[in-house]
């Protein structure tokens, strides 16, 4: 229960984040992303380590980018967001992958996109839309681990 309390912690913070509100700073544009990225993992695994199946990761990179984008104070091009989602989740996807999802966000009005000299840079282009997507994606995972958590009880139980 009380990694619960902390996932929610922490979904609270993130909220906190892509609504505008700031915390650490620092001349890194992912510092925000890690210290989210941190924090979860720290709540949820006891040696504070993030590992994310990469299927997972491609299921979840709509999610990802707009999480992605929306921490980043700046240097939103794809090649940061690609090297964030490596980063922090161990992810390495072609650009092939990426590129087209950030495009068809900014299709779908999650974000914006401005065309700079060589390279495109990315932002938010609807905050609550965002918000409401990764809230989504949120209760549904947060459901299935519920349902794997409780199956492993039952298997626990009947091990006994």
């Amino acid at each position: 229960m009380s990694s619960q309390r902390g996932s929610e912690a922490t979904l609270q913070s993130l909220i906190g984040e892509l609504n505008g509100r700031q915390s650490e700073s620092s001349g890194d544009p992912a510092v925000r992303t890690e210290a989210v990225v941190r924090d979860a993992s720290t709540d949820l695994f006891d040696d504070g380590t993030l590992t994310i199946d990469d299927g997972l990761v491609k299921e979840s990179l709509p999610e990802l980018l707009m999480l992605l984008v929306g921490l980043r104070d700046g240097d939103t091009h794809g090649k940061g967001v690609m090297e964030d989602l490596n980063r922090f989740f161990g992810a390495q996807l072609s650009p092939g992958t990426v590129y087209p999802m950030l495009h068809d966000l900014e299709e779908e009005g999650f974000l914006e996109m401005r065309e700079l000299v060589q390279t495109k840079e990315y932002a938010i282009d609807d905050g609550e839309a965002v918000r409401n997507e990764l809230h989504e994606a949120m209760t549904q995972h947060l459901a299935l681990g519920m349902v794997f958590h409780r199956a492993l009880d039952e298997f626990d139980a009947s091990d006994d």
